[in-house]
Parts: C-alpha cells; sequence; structure tokens
C-alpha cells in the first residue's frame, strides 16, 4: 500500500509544469456514485487558479499525480463553520478512481492540515485548522479523513447534495 504523498502547489509552477500537471488532472476519473460529492477535477484546479482566495494543489504519489485538493481562506462558512476567517476551507478533494483504496485520501488529507499549518505561519493569517464538509452517503469519505485525524463537529444541511457532516482538524 503506498500512503507517501505530495502536494504540489499549482500557483508556485511555471507554465509548462502547470500545464503538464493540469494534463495528468484532466485524465483524472470519479468514481461511481461520486460525481454527487464532487466536482470535475480539471474544473476545480481551473477555478482554484483563477480566485485569489483559493490555492489548489495536484496530489501525487509514486511520481504520478493521484488527486487533486484546494485549500481556500475566508470560506470556512461553505462547510458549516460559524466564522469564514478562523480555519482553512478543504474543498474539491479527490483520489483518482483507479487510485483509490490504498490510503491515498487518508495520506493527502493529512498532509493538507500539514499544508495550511505552513500556509499560515508563512501569511500570519492566525488560522487555527482545516475544516471541510462531506456528504453523511459519503461513508468512505468520512472514515479516511476520521483516520486522517478530523473530528466529526456536526451535522450541516447546507450542502448542494444533502446533509453533510462538518469536519475540523487542528494544527
Amino acid at each position: 500500500m503506498l500512503s507517501t504523498v505530495w502536494l504540489i502547489s499549482l500557483r508556485d509552477l511555471d507554465a509548462d509544469a502547470r500545464s503538464i500537471h493540469l494534463g495528468e488532472v484532466a485524465r483524472m476519473e470519479v468514481g461511481p456514485g461520486q460525481g454527487d460529492f464532487v466536482g470535475d477535477p480539471l474544473r476545480m484546479m481551473l477555478v482554484g487558479l483563477e480566485e485569489e482566495s483559493r490555492r489548489p494543489y495536484v496530489i501525487e504519489a509514486g511520481g504520478e499525480a493521484v488527486g487533486v485538493l484546494t485549500l481556500q481562506s475566508g470560506a470556512a462558512r461553505l462547510a458549516g463553520w460559524p466564522d469564514d476567517d478562523s480555519v482553512w476551507l478543504l474543498r474539491g478533494f479527490l483520489i483518482d478512481r483507479r487510485r483509490q483504496g490504498a490510503g491515498l485520501g487518508k495520506a493527502a488529507a493529512a498532509a493538507a492540515v500539514v499544508t495550511a499549518a505552513r500556509l499560515t505561519a508563512r501569511t500570519g493569517s492566525g488560522q487555527t485548522g482545516v475544516v471541510l464538509s462531506v456528504n453523511e452517503r459519503n461513508g468512505a469519505g468520512q472514515a479516511a479523513y476520521l483516520k486522517a485525524g478530523f473530528e466529526d463537529a456536526g451535522r450541516y444541511l447546507g450542502g448542494d447534495a444533502g446533509p453533510q457532516r462538518t469536519m475540523y482538524a487542528a494544527f
């Protein structure tokens, strides 16, 4: 089981390297039934590059792109958090369906918390952790987040795909 991942910041790459990574993202596939919970990976990365508050990452393992995620500042209420600014929002998180089941989701979620802590230290923005929302029907996602150190912070009814669980990890 391969569980070491790297988060590659698309913002920190030159245009050529970014294009290569976006090409890899374009070939990613969402697993059966997961379309209700997550959007198109390439679109999520492109939107992340356009909006200043978002920091899109390609998840790599074994030298290959295996998933994507975005950390966003100033948007935590989208996950049912009481304010927007005290934590980073983890959104647009997926592991390519062909790479699921190897512990990469757990490893990437944990890496996102470490990365958010480093961003906070670098920018002095004062966040204390990472929050996300996961659909109540997405049992595999909930289990992976719990294994990665997130705690269930309660039910959130604001999700487009039905009731969500708000999950939080401090750093």
